[in-house]
């Protein structure tokens, strides 16, 4: 593959939403990008190399791996943004799609930074960004599996960060609330009271902000309005089972017709 001399990043769920504009935002900044998603508008964004896989598979993680690294060039900064949910109550929602969701938002993020992880450090060098959400700081009743993914993902960034402090490594939780994607479609929320709102964040908003915190070495960002920002700092202080009523208020079916 041909040399540019510029640095190399990755980014997965890059067709549409955040990882779309966050493979905008490396472009723009100099940076060649491989791009991974699972549906063939990945082969309209513009990129160093698009890949067609199913990551929430190990053959497809592998996959889009060995794409990274038949370019011969390090990886430096990989953005693990790919990720689904699934709305409704749990007792009614089906298992093959609350399994989905860990297989594609846990299993393969830790897949993908195993991966990662290894070369960037015996490189003493890399940028590693996670695309949590404000959903980790409280339980999501009617997206239960969803709000706990993104959990793991900002436990597991955090916990990464301090283990590569000292490797020339860093690591960035990327903190969304609600933003315009197709996220809510693709979950079954649009009668949600989130769902409908026409407040959502610009995607490009937040992948700016994402990609600036990730080149600044900072461990978090909460992302998108003011609003997001105060509901994160309230999260530290309010009980869980307060704050699971509010997710309720917002996440139920049918709240969004009231």
């Amino acid at each position: 593959m041909e040399t540019t001399g510029k640095p190399l990043a990755a980014v997965t769920g890059a067709s549409s939403g955040i990882g779309y504009e966050l493979t905008k935002q490396f472009a723009q900044h100099g940076f060649d990008v491989v791009v991974a998603a699972e549906d063939e508008r990945i082969h309209t964004v513009e990129a160093l190399a698009a890949v067609r896989t199913d990551l929430a598979t190990p053959e497809g993680v592998e996959e889009f791996y060995a794409r990274i690294t038949a370019t011969g060039r390090p990886l430096d900064a990989i953005a693990i943004n790919a990720g689904i949910g699934a709305g409704g109550s749990f007792a009614s929602t089906d298992l093959a799609a609350d399994l989905a969701i860990v297989d594609l938002n846990v299993r393969s993020s830790v897949h993908l930074a195993k991966l990662a992880v290894r070369d960037m450090v015996a490189r003493g060098q890399g940028r590693i960004l996670f695309t949590s959400s404000i959903a980790a700081t409280q339980p999501g009743p009617f997206e239960s599996v969803y709000a706990a993914s993104k959990a793991f993902l900002l436990s597991f960034s955090e916990a990464l960060r301090e283990e590569l402090k000292d490797t020339g490594v860093t690591v960035t939780a990327l903190m969304p609330g609600p933003t315009e994607t197709e996220f809510f479609d693709r979950a079954g929320m649009q009668d949600t009271r989130v769902g409908a709102s026409d407040s959502k964040d610009d995607a490009a908003q937040v992948a700016k902000q994402g990609f600036e915190a990730l080149m600044k070495g900072k461990d978090h960002v909460v992302a998108g309005s003011v609003t997001n920002k105060v509901m994160a700092g309230a999260a530290k202080v309010t009980p869980e089972t307060v704050k699971a009523r509010m997710h309720r208020a917002m996440s139920e079916p049918g709240s969004g017709q009231d």
